[in-house]
C-alpha cells in the first residue's frame, strides 16, 4: 500500500529525521532534533578534530578537484562555479570542475566515492542523491557510508517552467485547465530518471491528477537546452538553473514550490497560492568528502567553506539565484542527509516512479 502524501514531509527538504511530517516542526525545532541526531552518529569527530592530523593545516597546498555529477550548465554547475572563482581567490588555488553526467547523477558520484580521502577531491551532490538508493537498486556506492557529508551549501526551490512559444499558458490555472483537458498532450524535461527533476514531476502529477510524459536528459543543462529551442514542453527545475532563463525570456516561470514568493521573483506566484498547499519540493546542493578523509582535514575544508560562503561575490550569486547558502553545522548536514535518504524512499514509494 503506498503512503499517502501527508505522510511524506513535503513541506520542507529539512524534515525532521523520522516521525510526524516537517509541517509540524518549527525549523529551529528540526536545527534541534538534527543536530542531536548528528551528533549522535558522528560521536568522536570533534575529539578527533581537536588530536589533528598531518596535511590539513597547509590545505590546499595544490588544486583541489570538485567532481560535479551532471553536464556542465545544471543547477548543480550555477553554484559550482561561482564557488570555484571565490575558492581561487580566497586560497590562490584552483578549484577544478570535474563534470561527470550520467544515470541521475549517479555515475560521478560513484567515481567520486573511489576517490583517496586527502582532501584534494571533493564531490557536489544533492537532492539527487537523497533519491538514487530509492530508484537504483544496485548503486556500487553508498551515499551514507562511502562519503563523508560536509556542508549544506545552497537551497533553492523548485519552479515550473514552460516554453512560451509552446505552451500559451500564462498562469497556472490555465495551465492545469489545459493539461486535464489535454491527458498526455504534453511532456517534461529531467536531469534523468531518479533525479530531483522527475520526482517534483511525479509529484505535481500526482497531486494535480494530470498526466505529462517524462523526457530523461543527462543532466539539467541538456535538458534546458532543449526546453529553450522548443524540444519539449516544460520542466520541474530548481530555480538556480532557471533563473537566468526566465529573467531573459526564453522560458515562462508559472509558478514556485512551496507556500511564499521567491524574494528574486517576486512576481510569480507560489504554490500556496495557486491551491497547491503541498507542493514545497526544494532541490539542495551539498559537499561530501570520501570516506577515509581525516577528521582534521574534514574540518579545514569546512572552514574554508564557510568562509566562502560569507564572501560579498557568493551571496550575491546566490541571491540572484533565488538560493541561500546552508547554515548547518557538519553533524546536522549528516543528520540532514539521512533523513532526506528516508523522505525521498516514501516519496518514490508514494508516486511509483520508475527508472525509464
Amino acid at each position: 500500500m503506498k503512503p499517502s502524501l501527508a505522510s511524506i514531509g513535503l513541506a520542507d527538504p529539512s524534515a525532521a529525521p523520522a516521525g510526524p511530517p516537517a509541517r509540524s516542526l518549527s525549523r529551529r525545532a528540526w536545527l534541534q532534533a538534527a543536530g542531536a541526531a548528528g551528533l549522535a552518529a558522528t560521536g568522536a569527530v570533534p575529539s578527533a578534530w581537536a588530536q589533528g592530523q598531518p596535511g590539513a593545516a597547509g590545505w590546499p597546498a595544490k588544486p583541489v578537484t570538485l567532481v560535479v555529477p551532471f553536464p556542465a550548465g545544471g543547477g548543480t554547475d550555477a553554484f559550482a562555479r561561482p564557488l570555484a572563482a571565490q575558492f581561487s581567490k580566497s586560497t590562490g588555488k584552483s578549484l577544478i570542475i570535474d563534470n561527470r553526467g550520467g544515470a541521475g547523477g549517479t555515475v560521478g558520484a560513484s567515481y567520486a566515492a573511489k576517490a583517496a580521502g586527502d582532501g584534494y577531491t571533493l564531490f557536489m551532490g544533492g537532492t539527487h542523491h537523497a533519491i538514487a538508493p530509492a530508484m537504483y537498486p544496485r548503486l556500487d556506492y553508498d551515499i551514507e557510508r562511502d562519503f563523508i557529508p560536509l556542508a549544506l551549501l545552497a537551497s533553492v526551490p523548485q519552479v515550473v517552467v514552460v516554453n512560451p512559444r509552446v505552451v500559451k499558458a500564462t498562469t497556472m490555472a490555465q495551465f492545469l485547465d489545459y493539461l486535464r483537458a489535454n491527458p498526455g498532450k504534453l511532456n517534461y524535461a529531467s536531469a534523468g530518471s531518479g533525479s530531483a527533476h522527475h520526482l517534483a514531476g511525479e509529484l505535481f502529477k500526482l497531486q494535480t491528477g494530470t498526466f505529462i510524459t517524462h523526457i530523461p536528459y543527462r543532466g539539467a543543462g541538456p535538458a534546458l537546452q532543449d526546453l529553450i529551442g522548443g524540444n519539449v514542453d516544460m520542466m520541474f527545475d530548481g530555480l538556480g538553473s532557471s533563473a537566468a532563463h526566465i529573467k531573459a525570456g526564453r522560458i515562462r516561470a508559472l509558478m514556485v514550490a512551496g507556500g511564499h514568493r521567491n524574494p528574486a521573483f517576486p512576481d510569480v506566484p507560489c504554490a500556496a497560492e495557486v491551491g497547491l498547499r503541498d507542493y514545497n519540493v526544494t532541490t539542495w546542493y551539498g559537499l561530501w568528502a570520501p570516506k577515509g578523509t581525516p577528521a582534521d582535514m574534514q574540518a579545514r575544508i569546512v572552514g574554508e567553506v564557510r568562509k566562502l560562503g560569507a564572501a560579498d561575490e557568493i551571496k550575491t550569486a546566490w541571491a540572484a539565484n533565488g538560493a541561500e547558502f546552508g547554515s548547518l553545522t557538519q553533524p546536522q548536514y549528516a543528520a540532514f542527509v539521512s533523513a532526506e535518504v528516508k523522505r525521498w524512499a516514501q516519496v518514490v514509494k508514494a508516486s511509483g516512479a520508475t527508472l525509464e
